[in-house]
This record gives structure tokens, sequence and C-alpha cells, in this order.
């Protein structure tokens, strides 16, 4: 830890919600933020956050239709409500309330993902982060694959309270290492702090760093952070304190960025427009199996 703060160049309110399918209502931090910028906040590429809300009672369950990804993965963190999802290659399962899924869809895959069935039949309070993250040009053909994590199995270290505690996901804060295998360096944690409490993160310079706070009344590095805000620092040392004045979950992003050329077209992120086009193609072909609405 240093004695000096890294400073937050910018606090971003949540610009305004957009519905993904009819079972998701995100706001949309990055890309295209005029400050983070189109390429956004490399290795994380999109971040759609889907605040808390509460749905009513459906009969069919709510969702997005069936839908490819290549070149990339998808970090998907379920708060509130339940996420079931099906892929063109036999996979299926169920994110619950503090599950995590780590889908690297890499060389290709038709995926659809909906509200659980049992949540959508009662209906109720539905949150979730939904982060893109970019793979390098070496890895993007790798074969698909998943990796679940429940709640019960994430790295949990105890914080100087004795109560609150940083969950983490990816990465290693302070000898505690998360259970998320990753193609590049990168810290994903969820800080979960009681009223009172403190954190100190500290990465490296050149990590693209941003906290989400999912819940509660934080102030970070002296600056107050109203909940739904994202915090998003400038590439420099120092240290990243947070304290929460209540209760407080804060999604905690930092990685090394990728210094290659994006091409980024709907569901494909790839470095080239001809490989945008192969993707389009192959898509087309049946090359990336078959899925059933």
């Amino acid at each position: 830890m240093s004695n000096s703060l890294r400073n937050i160049q910018a606090i971003l309110a949540p610009p305004p919600p957009h519905m993904v399918g009819d079972g998701f209502r995100v706001h949309n931090f990055f890309p295209g933020n005029d400050i983070i910028g189109k390429k956004g906040m490399s290795p994380f590429f999109l971040l759609d956050y889907n605040a808390r809300i509460s749905f009513g009672p459906s009969k069919e369950p709510r969702g997005v239709g069936v839908h490819p990804h290549r070149g990339f993965e998808t970090l998907s963190i379920a708060y509130h409500g339940r996420i079931a999802h099906h892929d063109s290659a036999g996979n299926s399962g169920i994110i619950k309330e503090g599950d995590v899924q780590w889908m690297t869809a890499g060389s290709g895959v038709l995926h659809k993902e909906y509200h659980e069935k049992e949540y959508s039949q009662k209906g109720g309070d539905f949150q979730m982060v939904q982060i893109w993250v970019n793979l390098p040009a070496k890895d993007k053909m790798t074969t698909p694959k998943y990796q679940e994590i429940p709640n019960n199995s994430m790295a949990r270290h105890l914080l100087s309270d004795g109560v609150s505690y940083m969950e983490v996901i990816a990465g290693n804060y302070e000898g505690t290492k998360g259970p998320a295998f990753t193609f590049t360096p990168m810290e994903v944690y969820n800080a979960k702090l009681k009223a009172g409490a403190s954190a100190t993160l500290n990465f490296p310079a050149n990590f693209n760093t941003g906290l989400l706070i999912i819940e509660g009344s934080v102030t970070i590095n002296n600056q107050p952070v109203k909940p739904d805000h994202f915090a998003y620092f400038k590439n420099e040392e120092g240290d990243i304190n947070i304290n929460a004045s209540s209760d407080a979950i804060v999604l905690v992003l930092s990685g090394e960025p990728i210094d290659e050329p994006i091409a980024a077209y709907g569901p494909f992120l790839m470095n080239t427009w001809a490989e945008l086009e192969q993707a389009v193609v192959d898509v087309n072909t049946g090359k990336f199996g078959v899925l059933e609405e």
C-alpha cells in the first residue's frame, strides 16, 4: 500500500436505461462513454448494469432469445433474481443470487438467457451486472467454456472489522486468490462492507480501474459516491480507500489493458473487420451450432 491516493477521473451517473430483450433493463456505462472512450475500459469492453428493480409475476420467462457471441467472454454477476441460460454446445444452468457465470465465447456459441422459471412465476427484485471481457488476439478463437462460480465457492478475505469482507472472483486480494481463470491479468471483487467499515485497494498504475456502487452509501478517496454510480480512476500509482457509511456492496474492476486493435459489431468482438465478416458468415452457415428459441 502507498501513502498517496489514486485520483478519481470521473464519477459517472447511470446512463438512461434501455431494455435488452424483455428481461434486462440496463444502464450501459461503457463503451461509448465520452470519458472512458469507444474501446471501453480494457480488458473490460462493456459494462451493462441492471440496477435493482422489481418484476411482476410472469407465466412466460422474460429474457433474451438466441444470439451468437465470438471473440470475448461474458461475466455475469447476480445480486437479486435468477437467470437460466442455454447454449448450442448443450450447456445450461441457473445463476442464483450471489453467483457468477464466466462464459468464454471464444470461437463462437449461440446463447440465450432468461429469468429462471420459478423466479418468473413469483416475480420480485432483480439486479445483475454483465461485463464483456475482451480476449487477446491469440485467444479469440479458443474453445468455448464456462466457469460456474457459486457464491459459496468464492474466496473471501476478512477485513479489519472482522465482519466485512472482500469477495474475490478473480485475481488476488492481499494473498486471497479468486477461483476464476482469466486470459489476461485482472482483478474482480465484490467489497461487502458493513456500516463504518473500510477497505483499501492498490493496483498497478497501468491497470484500468473502476468501482460500481451496487448498494449503500460510500466515500471513495474522500469523495462521496451514490448507489448505481461508477467511479473511474486515472492511470497512476496510489491507494483506493473505500469507507462505508451504511451497509454497502461495491463491484471492483481493475485490469491490464490489451493493447491491440478492436473491431466490434453486435455480438462479435474481434481485431479486424475481416474477422467480423467471417463471424457473420460462420453464423449464417451453421458453424456456431443450433439452438432453439
